[in-house]
This record gives structure tokens, sequence and C-alpha cells, in this order.
């Protein structure tokens, strides 16, 4: 249950940050954000990364062996960049409607390989 709620935590989490370092690309596409300056941008972008620690913190303290959770500190970062990404790409498809070349998936399968060996018992 641990490794479940921490993984859940996590996607929370990375959507907020997502969405806090590249949703402000889009304002200026909306009405009220076209004539922001740089400084309420960050406002804004600091105003949702603090739902992300709000998930990040507690999932780590679940997730962490040494409090009872399930993954390691390697562990848990990894599941982290793997999360992240794995969020980054639905975001970049449905908000910047980015294209992904033959490339981007392969790199992606190879992050998912070192998450493999990462997670592997030798």
């Amino acid at each position: 249950m641990k490794a479940f709620t921490t993984i859940i935590f996590l996607l929370i989490s990375n959507t907020f940050m997502t969405c806090a370092w590249y949703g402000h690309l889009k304002f200026k596409e909306m009405s009220w954000g076209q004539n922001l300056g740089l400084f309420s941008v960050i406002l804004i972008s600091w105003g949702l990364a603090f739902f992300e620690y709000v998930f990040q913190v507690p999932a780590n303290r679940i997730g962490f062996n040494e409090n009872g959770g399930p993954f390691n500190l390697v562990q848990l970062k990894t599941l982290q960049e793997a999360i992240t990404l794995v969020i980054f790409m639905i975001f970049s498809a449905v908000v910047f409607k980015q294209r992904f070349e033959w490339n981007h998936i392969v790199g992606f399968c190879l992050i998912i390989a070192a998450v493999y060996v990462i997670f592997k018992k030798w």
C-alpha cells in the first residue's frame, strides 16, 4: 500500500511541477495572461510548485525504506524521474501538441530500461 501511495503522490506532484515549469509558456495565449510580467509568472509558478511539494515530500517520506517504505533513496529518485518524464510527455502532447519523434521514444525506452536495472535485485 505504501508503494501505491508513493506512486500516486508522485504522479500528482509531478503534474503540478510540470504545470509550474512549463504551463506558463501558454499564458500569452490566454486573455488573462497576455500582459503578465515575468515576476507575476514566477509567483504563479511558485504557487503551483507549492502543491508539488505538498505531495512530493509525503511521497518521499512514505516511500523511503528507512521510514518503513518499500524504496531506497536511489529507487525513489529513479521512480521520480521516470514519472516526471511520463507526465511531461503527456503534458507536452496534450497542451503543446508536441509530436514525438523516434529518438524520443527510443530515449524513453532506455529510461525504462534504467528503471528496470535500478530496481532489479542482482
